[in-house]
């Protein structure tokens, strides 16, 4: 290997995106609520844009095209040539008034429906505001205050309370609360707040592990009370592990009323706490609606009335016909005519691609909306890309994120896409339908008798899938299905 210093010359081929292209993939990857975040800094970023108001009341052909394909007939395309005068381009800019309908340089026409429809959307709006629930602190706290403490009591509690956690458990020892060069008094004084505690509502609540928050919820007068309480002082690891009859042996109580104890402590609330934690779901706004025609066909239909159409400012068009532009305004509406025409295009052209792809994703998955998840299709990306001939990273991105509202719920587009066995047959088996197979199996099994993995494998391949144990292992856990052992219910005969 020879080592010098010098100049050379070489030639590499290299791709490089352009920025037009970047946008276009960026904003064909945004989700409907991002795409309109997106507009609307755009918007205020740009002024050479501005939306048309969509009139509810106006026909739906103004602002529809039945060919999403097809370019818009109301703006033609502006190519901004960098490098040239764009004399051709700022003449069809400067035309523009002839060739949009007038319609479209009015102002919005806002009709008495329409006033009267946002007032209900305003209304129920704030109907719909849900108040803000007491949280589990808060609840604590007022009961402390309800009762007859010391000053220096009150102030402890208060300090154990804020350190419970959300499903009202204190994690670690109490001492840990407390700083190193505490006296034994504090300490003392700490556990004594920590009873008081525990003694509040919900029961359970302020417990250091699962056995002394069930023990908590414990009552003199429940039923098989005695019984709860050895099952859960000396063998909830057993209970864990379904061992019935270890329990029989170390207690003496019979199978029958180690099962109704059972079924007696099943009643208690290992998360005391978490009734009073604010689950938010989040919201889903579906990008695509499937709607069915006259032959019975699904058509997918986007969601567009949630983003404004777009346009160049008539106000810069009229500034450059009556020539009161300043050679820099010209440079800087060139700049932003440029922009906002990118803008425009990629969002056409996301509409365009998201609408193909969904399309040719329903067709293939059509049985799984006709006949339930049973019948869904082993589905790759790369099939959707060669139906609508596009790469396959663009069909990723155009189903990353989005939802799809279907007969039969709303879903993600990327769960259509899945994964495969050949079944016995030599027909293709999607993993999904495998998985609702296995839940079947184990649904109707005997009890006193499950199924082992490996018994799992063999009743699959009756019904003619081949699958590996350790995938039925893995699925199994997967989908919360306990062991054979854990499954198994215990009778005096089977002990």
């Amino acid at each position: 290997m020879r080592l010098s210093f010098g100049l050379e010359q070489k030639l590499v081929q290299k791709q490089i995106l352009a920025p037009r292209m970047i946008q276009s993939m960026e904003v064909l990857q945004l989700p409907i609520q991002a795409l309109e975040a997106h507009i609307e800094a755009a918007m205020n970023e740009n002024p050479v844009l501005e939306a048309l108001d969509r009139d509810p009341d106006a026909p739906d052909e103004q602002f529809e095209r039945d060919n999403p394909d097809a370019p818009a007939d109301t703006e033609k395309e502006l190519v901004v040539d960098e490098s040239k005068d764009n004399v051709d381009d700022f003449e069809r800019l400067l035309e523009m008034d002839s060739q949009i309908p007038d319609h479209f340089d009015e102002l919005p026409r806002v009709s008495a429906n329409r006033i009267e429809e946002s007032s209900d959307r305003k209304h129920d709006a704030i109907a719909n505001i849900a108040t803000r629930s007491e949280t589990l602190q808060e609840v604590l706290i007022r009961q402390i205050h309800e009762l007859d403490l010391d000053d220096d009591l009150v102030t402890m509690a208060e300090r154990i309370i804020s350190s419970l956690d959300s499903n009202g458990w204190l994690p670690g020892a109490v001492e840990d609360l407390m700083p190193l060069d505490s006296t034994p008094e504090q300490i003392e004084l700490a556990r004594q707040a920590l009873s008081i505690i525990q003694q509040l509502d919900p029961p359970g609540v302020g417990a250091r592990d699962l056995r002394e928050c069930l023990l908590l919820q414990l009552r003199p007068d429940m039923p098989m009370y005695e019984e709860q309480r050895a099952l859960i002082a000396d063998h909830l690891p057993d209970l864990v592990k379904n061992s019935l009859p270890a329990i029989q042996r170390k207690t003496g109580y019979t199978i029958e009323r180690i099962k109704e104890a059972w079924d007696e402590l099943r009643k208690l609330n290992p998360k005391p706490g978490a009734i009073y934690s604010e689950v938010v779901a989040p919201t889903i706004v579906p990008d695509v609606f499937l709607e069915q025609d006259e032959h019975g066909r699904y058509v997918v239909k986007l969601e567009d009335g949630r983003t404004p159409s777009l346009r160049i400012s008539k106000f810069y068009r009229q500034r450059l016909m009556n020539g009161e532009a300043t050679p820099e305004e010209r440079e800087y509406i060139k700049r932003k005519v440029n922009a906002a025409q990118w803008l425009i295009e990629s969002i056409e052209q996301r509409r365009s691609t998201l609408t193909r792809v969904a399309q040719a994703i329903v067709d293939h998955q059509s049985r799984f909306l006709d006949e339930g998840p049973e019948c869904i299709e082993p589905l790759k990306m790369q099939q959707i890309a060669d139906k609508v001939g596009v790469h396959v990273t663009t069909v990723s991105r155009a189903v990353d994120d989005k939802w799809i509202q279907t007969p039969r719920g709303i879903f993600p587009l990327r769960n259509f896409f899945v994964g495969g066995t050949t079944s016995a047959d030599g027909e293709e088996v999607a993993w999904d339908a495998i998985r609702i197979k296995l839940q079947e199996i184990v649904d109707h099994e005997n009890k006193q008798e499950p199924y082992s993995d490996d018994d799992l494998v063999k009743q699959l391949a009756n019904h003619g899938l081949t699958v590996a144990r350790r995938t039925v292992t893995k699925y199994r856990k997967k989908m919360g299905i306990p062991s054979s052992r854990q499954r198994r219910e215990w009778t005096s005969s089977a002990s």
